[in-house]
């Protein structure tokens, strides 16, 4: 046997691979100059006149509210401790905790905006308590009003308003007996067996710390997204419910846009927005990191769930189970998203946005929903705006009929002579035609809002 020669060298370190804060590497990693700073200036102090931001004095507001609900919700398990007879060990330590997420969350949410809050109880609570018992006590607090409980929802909600500000409360329990103080609900393990409407009603805050751990500079990132809502709202395509984009949407988007422009500034992030946006071939999915579980039935993937081929769009949430929260996108409003994501490429960062809608539809349906107390109001007007949507989808199948594009914003209804206490509420819905209107077309929009009146009074009588 030859003797082998041993190398005495040391090994040559091996450079750690660089963080990537999305499923891909940077598209650039340019920092910026002069220019870009100026222009960033330039973007703020335009959303500073548009009085998106909430005084110190407001914001601490807000802070105070949410630790009196905390308060009042650990007062509340502690009662129900009580009440189960739970061992004292176990209501020592049985904790909870009020979680902001959303909007307020991610630090975007624009003045006099609600808050959504997650409420976090242990695994022996059971969730029809936290809609009867914890919502009486709720409603017997004098700061409390306009109280409602909505059950029969995709994420059971009580919303209220307390002291002047608008609160959605979800309930999410975990399969243990306690919550601890310092809990990191990003784990994977407190969703896993849990049911469904526990998991959707955790998800919202996982999914809004996800997206605020996922892009490498927190402030650009929320700057960024301010102006990109506002740029929404003002271009009426805001709207999750009404066949748009909501607020974790058009987060996602731009956290997106963070992750493969990692030193950019603001300004430059809304010009890359616009750029990458209006090129992009939907339905491609956006996500802000791999998937690792492709087969997970639970997962958006079309590959395994047939009924995910079906989306218009795909904007994936970051947090498991990864869903698709433009679910709700039909053909005309993806229409309308991309026309204005490609009118967004001829604005300068730099400028005062003109964000009146420029592109005026000739012919309009007139939804209106009649009420006459409070209650009818928060119910039926909620319910009739829900269902908007489906009033799309119905026009979308007649072929005359290019575009239906809903005005987001609902306006107050005339008041019927008649009807003396009677209000109402009306959205306009736009249409691009393909033809002149003519008798035969008439008849057929008479035929489709007939059936849509008939589907929300059918679902109607159901919940009422």
């Amino acid at each position: 046997h030859k003797k082998q020669n041993v190398s005495t060298t040391s090994p040559v370190p091996v450079e750690p691979p660089p963080k990537w804060f999305g499923p891909t590497g940077p598209i650039s990693e340019d920092f910026p100059e002069e220019e870009d700073l100026i222009l960033t200036r330039k973007l703020t102090e335009t959303l500073q006149s548009y009085d998106v931001y909430e005084s110190k004095q407001e914001l601490q507001h807000r802070e105070t509210v949410l630790k009196k609900l905390e308060t009042l919700y650990k007062e509340w398990l502690q009662e129900m401790c009580d009440q189960m007879n739970v061992p004292e060990v176990v209501k020592a330590k049985v904790g909870g905790k009020v979680l902001p997420f959303g909007s307020y969350h991610l630090g975007v949410h624009s003045k006099g905006a609600d808050i959504d809050a997650l409420c976090v109880g242990p695994g022996f609570l059971d969730r029809k308590d936290f809609f009867t018992s914890f919502f009486e006590k709720l409603k017997a607090q004098k700061e409390v009003k306009d109280i409602r409980a909505i059950e029969e929802t995709y994420v059971p909600v009580i919303k209220l308003t307390y002291e002047g500000i608008e609160i959605d409360l979800v309930f999410g329990r975990l399969a243990q007996k306690s919550v601890p103080e310092k809990l990191n609900l990003l784990d994977d393990k407190y969703v896993l067996g849990l049911d469904k409407r526990c998991i959707r009603s955790l998800n919202g805050y996982r999914v809004t710390e996800e997206i605020l751990q996922h892009v490498p500079n927190v402030h650009n990132f929320r700057i960024a997204l301010r102006v990109i809502k506002l740029w929404a709202k003002q271009r009426n395509i805001y709207s999750n419910s009404l066949g748009f984009l909501g607020g974790v949407s058009w987060a996602i988007m731009v956290a997106r846009i963070c992750q493969v422009y990692p030193n950019a500034t603001p300004a430059t992030l809304v010009i890359k927005f616009f750029k990458v946006y209006s090129t992009w071939i939907w339905p491609v999915p956006i996500q802000l990191h791999r998937v690792k579980n492709c087969l997970d039935r639970n997962i958006w993937n079309p590959n395994v769930n047939p009924s995910d081929r079906c989306h218009q769009m795909a904007i994936i949430t970051p947090a498991y189970p990864q869903q698709n929260t433009s679910v709700n996108v039909s053909r005309s409003s993806l229409a309308v998203l991309t026309e204005e994501i490609e009118r967004g490429t001829l604005l300068n960062a730099g400028t005062q946005m003109t964000m009146i809608l420029s592109h005026i539809l000739r012919h309009y349906i007139v939804l209106e929903a009649s009420y006459m107390t409070e209650k009818q109001r928060l119910e039926w007007v909620g319910l009739v705006e829900s269902k908007v949507r489906i009033l799309v989808g119905l026009l979308e199948r007649n072929r005359q009929i290019s575009k239906a594009h809903v005005y987001v914003k609902s306006l107050a209804g005339p008041r019927k002579a008649n009807k003396k206490d009677g209000k109402s509420r009306m959205w306009l819905v736009g249409l691009d035609l393909k033809e002149e209107v003519s008798a035969y077309l008439k008849d057929q929009l008479f035929c489709v809002l007939c059936t849509f009146t008939a589907i929300s009074n059918n679902i109607a009588m159901r919940n009422f």
